[in-house]
């Protein structure tokens, strides 16, 4: 069986670079026979995972974050090779998805070189730019893309202090803005604080933002939190990490197949990374990945 181990050193704030020597070694202990490859940048990520399907690769092992997978995804989707991940980024939102050990560096390797393979759905989405992307977990649109906007353009503070400074400058400025969608044919249109599409049900580390999407029942799970007052915005969102926000009068749900939104001046991030512009386009396609997880079938 060929399999091909690719790890991004840095996700996780190193997390990854210092997990591989353990992953490496158990794979030896389990009598694999694999390739490895230490990436660079995103580039030579996605560069290598395309290079293990390219060589008909049975498995590509993935030792990184959410946003190592989200790479890995683009390469993966409907073709035969499988992916395998060794969560070690600072959310790990797919690897909870899929239900992997991500605590137990051994048991996560055990799973991704020997676990059965599954066929899980993918979210598309194409941007007003030209963008085409697949995602894993959830697609967004909203408060929380341009907090993520706001931290990436910020150079201090570091680490999680940077995103809490950038939850408080967006608060100062953000205002509900006015979505039209179409989904599966029916017109929506109103004030939204954010949209959310789930083919996984979190982000952010757990935010439960779509708690009832499901990556194997061949449809997106779309969030839509209506324009509110921000002392209820402040109050509703909160719920989000348990997925109680949904039983809020506040919060719309709906499930869907397709669907196009736009708002102005607003951006798309999906797997916690920049996608582009809207409007968007954006579509489930049922099993489009291989994987390897907790009760997946040979």
């Amino acid at each position: 069986m060929a399999i091909r181990v690719v790890a991004n050193p840095s996700s996780g704030k190193g997390r990854a670079g210092r997990q591989l020597p353990l992953v490496l070694q158990e794979l030896d202990r389990l009598g694999m026979d694999y390739d490895v490859v230490t990436t660079r940048d995103a580039a030579h990520l996605q560069e290598s995972v395309r290079a293990a399907r390219e060589a008909g690769d049975e498995r590509v092992i993935v030792c990184g974050g959410d946003g190592s997978i989200h790479l890995a995804v683009q390469e993966l989707a409907d073709s035969e090779t499988a992916l395998g991940i060794v969560p070690a980024g600072t959310g790990d939102d797919n690897a909870r998805l899929l239900g992997l050990p991500r605590k137990d560096v051994e048991a996560a390797t055990r799973q991704a070189a020997l676990g059965p393979i599954s066929r899980v759905d993918l979210g598309h989405v194409v941007t007003a730019d030209g963008t085409s992307r697949y995602f894993l977990g959830v697609m967004s649109s909203g408060f929380d893309s341009m907090v993520n906007e706001r931290a990436n353009a910020m150079t201090r503070p570091s680490g999680d202090a940077r995103y809490l400074v950038a939850i408080i400058g967006e608060l100062r400025t953000f205002r509900a803005v006015h979505y039209e969608a179409d989904i599966d044919g029916r017109p929506v249109s109103g004030e939204a604080m954010l949209v959310a599409v789930g083919n996984g049900c979190s982000y952010g580390g757990g935010m439960r933002v779509c708690p009832d999407a499901d990556p194997a029942d061949g449809f997106l799970e779309v969030t839509w939190l209506h324009g509110v007052r921000k002392t209820t915005f402040l109050r509703v969102f909160p719920q989000v990490f348990s997925g109680g926000h949904v039983r809020s009068r506040h919060v719309s749900t709906t499930r869907a197949r397709h669907l196009r939104l736009d708002a102005p001046g607003q951006i798309v991030y999906a797997d916690g990374e920049h996608v582009g512009p809207l409007p968007a386009v954006i579509d489930v396609r049922p099993q489009a990945l291989r994987v390897a997880r907790l009760g997946g079938t040979a």
